[in-house]
């Protein structure tokens, strides 16, 4: 990657105190924290049909010509259905069409509007399996959603406790709990925007998976560095460690944010708010591993005993004389 000239602007080796401002970004953490927790509250996230509940159809059309999906899509969304999915079949003349039903309004007499507006915008379409998912089942993949991002927290926590040791453990998900809120603050925010559905889900535990692959690294660099350097403040040995490690994760974040930015920009509405979410947990998971796992070791302490090597008997190539 030598020939890309931006490369050559990224330092080969650095020398920042990131731990001077520890103190500060923690306490800036812990605030943005707690108004996204609150955000949960009021207003709430802006739930899509995985959770909110809705109706869902598939089309095909009546000569087996190739159906436009996004002519479907912005039929549906000129009606204010809310979140709406549309998905292709194996074959290009089907699709599976999903929307929100307004509070308030008939089921029946919503449908049959749906219908006409792609009707008028697509042409003849032949409609099956009309269904309608309730509440209850909505809630259902509610609960299994939130459940799946806790398993992953606690798996995740059990893997650095066996590898590092369990103040290691525990920065690692003080950094994962504080990616999944500051991305369920963002999806508040921007809740115009952002709708929480099962892509957001997905995006989430990619997050989680970025986030701790960011941290192990640093882990792995800080404890390389607490067997090299015995005597060396443990303040010094974390900066050490996030500076040599400074220029990969810059270039990783950059190279996956880059990639995200095209899918937001080229991959239509319904990989927006994932490609969103994903983008932005990068950027706070590249951080949260500098600012908000790193510093608990900090403040935890570490026994330098634990990670000193053993000591080896050195062999002498010849016998010492009387």
């Amino acid at each position: 990657m030598s020939w890309w000239p931006l490369i050559k602007i990224i330092p080969v080796k650095t020398n920042l105190k990131f731990v001077r401002f520890a103190r500060f970004f923690g306490i800036l953490s812990a605030v943005l924290c707690i108004a996204s927790v609150a955000s949960l509250f009021y207003p709430g996230m802006n739930m899509g049909i995985d959770f909110r509940g809705g109706a869902a159809m598939e089309l095909t059309t009546a000569d087996g010509r190739t159906l436009d999906l996004e002519q479907v899509r912005s039929a549906v969304d000129g009606l204010g259905m809310g979140d709406v999915g549309v998905q292709g079949i194996d074959n290009d003349s089907s699709a599976i069409l999903r929307f929100q039903i307004p509070e308030g309004q008939e089921q029946a007499a919503v449908v049959e509007r749906v219908r006409s507006a792609i009707t008028a915008e697509v042409g003849t379409v032949t409609y099956s399996g009309v269904s309608i998912v309730g509440s209850k089942v909505s809630s259902e993949l509610f609960t299994s959603g939130l459940l799946a991002l806790g398993a992953a927290v606690v798996l995740m926590f059990a893997y650095i406790w066996f590898r590092f040791e369990p103040q290691f453990g525990f920065g690692a998900v003080a950094g994962l709990v504080h990616d999944v809120i500051l991305v369920f603050g963002l999806i508040v925010l921007f809740r115009e925007r952002l709708e929480f559905n099962l892509n957001m889900v997905a995006a989430i535990l990619t997050v989680i998976g970025y986030s701790m692959n960011d941290t192990v690294v640093v882990f792995d660099r800080l404890r390389e560095n607490l067997r090299k350097y015995k005597t060396m403040p443990l303040r010094d040995v974390i900066d050490l460690s996030i500076n040599e490690t400074l220029s990969r994760t810059i270039i990783t974040g950059i190279t996956a944010v880059m990639v995200l930015a095209a899918l937001a920009v080229f991959g239509g509405v319904a990989l927006f708010g994932f490609s969103i979410a994903l983008m932005v947990g990068i950027i706070i998971g590249t951080y949260s591993s500098v600012y908000v796992a790193a510093p608990i070791i900090l403040l935890w302490g570490v026994k330098r005993g634990e990670f000193a090597e053993e000591a080896k008997p050195i062999k002498l190539g010849m016998a010492s004389r009387p």
